[in-house]
């Protein structure tokens, strides 16, 4: 699965390259599991509202991971 992250305002806040999830600028910051996204470290920290296609939206709740 490869695509962007935009936010619930519709900001692209990062990048899915496979089951990892990139800031802007690069830097690992997640995993993702299905629509689930984990710390590096493996803890549960939100989900993607909606994870077909290339465009991948948060919900609400989830805004605060990248901020």
């Amino acid at each position: 699965m490869n695509g962007s992250i935009f936010n619930s305002k519709g900001t692209r806040v990062a990048v899915v390259v496979g089951p990892e999830i990139f800031d802007l600028s690069g830097k690992k910051l997640f995993d993702l599991k299905g629509k689930n996204i984990y710390r590096l470290t493996g803890e549960l920290v939100g989900h993607l509202s909606d994870a077909s296609g290339s465009a991948k939206r948060l919900d609400k709740a989830t805004d605060r991971l990248f901020s």
